[in-house]
């Protein structure tokens, strides 16, 4: 049986969340039109065109390249995508919006009824709609005016609400990672919400237990996974501690500040009928039919869920499975890595998971020179004993830089380990030179080896097995 939440414990009340994720999708061009969709980083206002700025007399045509990611995700959610999407007119009137109507899905989405099973239980899927994005706002401090870029205007985005299945901040994060993966996986979406890729509105209300649900309140466009936690965690308490206090709670959208932490008002909520939604009369029904959704499904790559099962089953350990499954460039490295079976599956994650990000630093594994290959090859020849692991990691920093292990071990002599001889000279001589550590270690003191080894392990270049140091080393000061 689940604990209850802290936040229940604490408050007596329980919260009802659901979240709305947008995915700005991984296109060329925008959703009804060929103007290019990759904006990030242009000037204000040069990504556009008539379609985009709403002018008189424009048609729109729809992208098939967002219909097919549209598809695939909703798959990859297991939703059901056959049958008649259709669009909307979806109209509000904020500056944004030059249209004054933002092109939707309304009760004919692309995909429907889904799930996903994330840690914190299953959270199910009740929609996955394309439409398009708006423009954005700009306030410049301290002036009486606001600036408007409309290169995001357009942009085509999947929309998915959520059942209110979401626990807690952490349950919601869960689902949220395992979003991002799944996105990135199947190539649908960056999903980086530091870009504005991956954006979440959370609907939130309390109700004590037995009792109907309360009054639902949206926070919009939080844009990282620590917000959405933060936010849930703020407005579950705030909420409790005014119907504590005898308030009523009223159905508000609010923002988000991250530095202050806490929410904040921005409008009342509009209801469904305060859009008017109208079918959109320049784009027809398009209907999925099942061979179309075989094909699309034929094409799609490996789900982190299927990743996961796939490690586990080659004897990963899990901890290691769930971070490489969920992240497409790790995973992708790695089964490069393992082609071939030159090395041990949880030796090879080992080094990758370890190893490899103390070299690489702040740069990403997908940017570096190092070949997955190489990384392999290391991990066998210290399995062979022809390098050791110190060896092994010195190698690294050039690795990283395009350079194969073996070629590199052979330059600088490191292969092949110290012979029995004179591993046992280096003992004698390590012991001799330090005989005040030696008489320490003889005493008790344990750790005092450490130095010995050391010095044996810089006598040989680095070329000893560092096992066979220690059990020298033991065998001469402790009889």
């Amino acid at each position: 049986m689940t604990a209850p939440d802290p936040l229940f414990q604490q408050t007596g009340y329980s919260a009802v969340i659901g979240l709305e994720v947008h995915l700005q999708l991984q296109t060329h061009s925008k959703l009804l039109s060929a103007c290019p969709a990759d904006y990030h980083g242009a000037e204000p206002n040069t990504f556009t065109d008539p379609v985009s700025l709403g002018l008189p007399g424009t048609l729109p045509v729809l992208n098939a390249e967002a219909l097919e990611l549209a598809l695939r995700f909703g798959l990859g959610l297991n939703c059901t995508v056959e049958g008649v999407t259709q669009f909307h007119r979806k109209h509000y009137f904020y500056p944004d919006s030059s249209k004054n109507f933002q092109l939707s899905q309304w009760d004919r989405p692309v995909a429907h009824g889904g799930f996903l099973d994330v840690e914190g239980g299953r959270v199910g899927i009740t929609r996955a709609h394309l439409e398009e994005d708006a423009g954005k706002l700009m306030h410049p401090a301290y002036a009486p005016y606001s600036e408007l870029d409309l290169n995001r205007a357009g942009t085509p985005l999947i929309e998915m609400v959520t059942e209110p299945d979401i626990k807690s901040g952490p349950h919601a994060r869960a689902f949220l990672e395992t979003v991002q993966a799944i996105a990135r996986a199947l190539g649908v979406s960056h999903a980086s919400p530091e870009d504005g890729q991956m954006r979440c509105d959370v609907n939130i209300s309390l109700h004590q237990p037995g009792e109907p649900w309360g009054t639902k309140v949206e926070v919009k466009n939080l844009n990282s996974f620590r917000s959405v936690e933060r936010a849930i965690t703020y407005e579950w308490q705030r909420q409790a501690r005014r119907l504590a206090a005898g308030e009523a709670i009223t159905q508000d959208t609010l923002g988000w500040d991250e530095g202050g932490g806490k929410t904040f008002l921005m409008r009342t909520k509009e209801g469904e009928a305060d859009y008017r939604y109208m079918a959109e009369p320049d784009l027809p029904e398009l209907h999925i039919t099942s061979a179309w959704v075989a094909d699309v499904r034929s094409r799609m790559p490996e789900l982190p869920a299927q990743k996961l099962e796939r490690y586990l089953a080659a004897g990963l350990r899990e901890s290691d499975a769930r971070a490489i499954s969920m992240d497409v460039n790790l995973s992708r490295f790695f089964d490069a890595a393992m082609q071939g079976g030159l090395a041990p599956i949880q030796k090879v994650s080992n080094w990758l998971l370890s190893e490899v990000p103390g070299v690489l630093g702040e740069q990403a594994l997908e940017d570096s020179a190092l070949e997955p290959q190489h990384l392999a090859e290391l991990v066998a020849l210290i399995e062979s004993g022809d390098l050791t692991g110190r060896a092994a990691k010195d190698l690294l920093p050039d690795m990283v830089l395009g350079q194969a292990p073996r070629a590199l071990a052979e330059t600088r002599g490191l292969l092949g380990q110290a012979g029995a001889g004179e591993l046992e000279a280096a003992v004698d001589a390590a012991i001799a030179a330090d005989p005040g550590t030696a008489a320490q270690v003889r005493g008790g003191n344990k750790k005092a080896i450490n130095a010995l080894f050391g010095a044996v392990m810089k006598a040989t270049g680095g070329k000893a097995n560092p096992g066979q140091v220690r059990e020298l080393l033991t065998q001469r000061l402790e009889g």
